[in-house]
Formats: C-alpha cells, structure tokens, sequence
C-alpha cells in the first residue's frame, strides 16, 4: 500500500474525491515544508508547486492506496503528460497525533510555474469555496 497526501479536489468531500479509491488514514496533516499553493488557468486547478520553502505548510489529507489505484490516480493527475502533474515523496505530519510519514503527493516543478495562469495563490490550503470555482477537465470538453 501507498500513502499519498491529497491537498485539493481529490479530498474527502472535494470535487474529484470519487476517484479516490484510497482509505483515509488518520486526521488531516499538513506538509512539513512549506510550498506554493496556486489556483491555475480556468480551471481553477490546484497546484502544489514543489519549490521547498516557498509559499506555506500545506494542509490536506492521508489515504492508502492500492497499486491499481495509484495507476489510476496517475491517470487522473496525467503523470505521463507533458503538463501533468509529477509523483514527488514529502514528509507530512498529522495534526492531532504530530506522527511524521513520507507521502507522494502530486505536484508540480517550479519550471511549470514560468508559464502557468496563476489565478489566486492560497494561504496553505483548499477550501471548499476554492473546489467551488473548480471545473473539470470533461466538463470542459463536453458539448
């Protein structure tokens, strides 16, 4: 199993949570390191940017995740594409118990930054009034 840290709409009760097929693993955590966390394009996509001490702590979630649902939560976040997300490890803690664990997280690297549509920089974490401003990707396309 796999521990990966969800920070935006792939959190309980977000837009992209039914296609997390994980187990919820304790109480909300947040990054040990702080990062930049972005609203992108018009989609309002969460980024985490993976520039270490930048930005804030991150808040999010915990869940353990199969290999099949890792593939399938690399599919979602478009590991293979060109302007998709990237799989990184970072070290999170709980904020009830202050228990450490390493966690992929689906991120992106600084360089994606330089041409990104950054629409609003949050303080450290998504809320539901960010999930709210949220379009998908099908939903985009659609007709």
């Amino acid at each position: 199993m796999h521990k990966v840290f969800v920070f935006g709409t792939l959190k309980q009760g977000f837009p992209n949570f039914k296609f997390n097929q994980g187990i919820r693993h304790g109480s909300d955590y947040v990054s040990k390191e702080s990062y930049p966390l972005y609203l992108v394009g018009s989609r309002y996509s969460p980024w985490l940017v993976l520039d270490k001490g930048k930005g804030q702590p991150v808040k999010g979630q915990v869940f353990l995740v199969s290999d099949q649902v890792l593939a399938e939560m690399d599919n979602l976040e478009r590991v293979h594409e060109p302007d998709g997300y990237r799989k990184f490890s970072i070290q999170v803690e709980c904020v009830t118990s202050g228990k450490e664990l390493a966690a992929i997280v689906y991120g992106k690297p600084p360089e994606m930054v330089a041409t990104a549509d950054i629409r609003l920089e949050l303080a450290g974490e998504y809320l539901l009034e960010h999930a709210d401003l949220y379009r998908s990707r099908k939903k985009l396309v659609s007709c």
